[in-house]
């Protein structure tokens, strides 16, 4: 009777029918990346990846990548720090706004980037003047993948700033401690979990960015062609073989996989 009344309490009281969907559900999400597995040719896995065209949308990835997340964390932070300190309706306000790049469509995304950077733009117009021109550049790669991954930084950091709240931080001015160190040594520290998720997000999507970026920053191998624009290049058959655009996915297959695994790394548990 223990083991029934644990048992019980470990699973709920969820219909056991709903298995049966659950278990699809599932299914949908991994039977496909199990395809894609079976599609990798590992024979020349290593000659796929190492190939001139996959190690420069490689290369290029992960340094507009980690430019675009060094960006985001620069932007996101204070913007975190905002958002959690405002008032319920400011916060509000300011969250959804927030939140509008993760259900906008990434192509309009690069529209709306290209409409306002691109010659005929005010802003496009004055760069230009100074000789500085934006759209279809590695400048431009990103901007996009900045655009689209500076919510997963913001909204991770500012869940576990309002989960800390300010009890500490006013004890450490009540101590004499100033704004800046009570940043530096109370808040930040205590949201690191937060921060860390929201990094290691930011970058993953950064680097998986397509939409935005093809958009705004255009398809030109060795400049602005990132991964997944080598791969969506591959399988309209130009530039690098399927070979390597079946590697390429499995190379941000596995890059997605250590996200997950070093967010989990850094979740905080919560108390039974």
């Amino acid at each position: 009777m223990t083991g029934v009344a644990a048992r019980t309490e470990r699973t709920g009281f969820v219909p056991r029918v709903l298995v049966v969907p659950a278990v699809l559900g599932l299914g949908l999400l991994i039977l496909p990346l199990g395809a894609l597995v079976l599609r990798v040719e590992w024979s020349t896995l290593w000659t796929d990846v190492t190939s001139p065209q996959a190690l420069a949308a490689l290369g290029l990835s992960l340094l507009t990548g980690a430019i675009a997340t060094a960006a985001c964390a620069v932007l996101g932070v204070p913007l975190a720090l905002l958002i959690a300190r405002s008032g319920e309706r400011t916060a509000g306000v300011l969250r959804a706004l927030v939140t509008v790049p993760l259900v906008l469509p990434p192509m309009v995304g690069g529209v709306a980037m290209l409409f306002l950077f691109g010659r005929t733009s005010w802003v496009g117009g004055a760069l230009a003047e100074w000789g500085i021109r934006i759209p279809f550049t590695t400048t431009a790669v990103v901007l996009a993948q900045t655009f689209v991954a500076l919510p997963f930084l913001v909204l991770a950091l500012e869940g576990s700033l309002r989960a800390t709240g300010t009890g500490y931080e006013q004890a450490a001015a009540g101590l004499g401690a100033g704004r800046w160190t009570i940043l530096a040594r109370v808040t930040l520290p205590l949201a690191a979990p937060g921060l860390v998720a929201g990094i290691v997000l930011c970058f993953a999507r950064a680097i998986g960015e397509f939409g935005a970026t093809a958009l705004f920053a255009g398809n030109a191998p060795g400049v602005t062609q990132t991964m997944p624009l080598a791969i969506y290049t591959a399988f309209n058959g130009a530039g690098v073989s399927q070979g390597t655009a079946v590697a390429l996915s499995l190379l941000l297959l596995v890059t997605a996989v250590g996200v997950l695994l070093l967010v989990r790394a850094w979740r905080v548990e919560t108390p039974r």
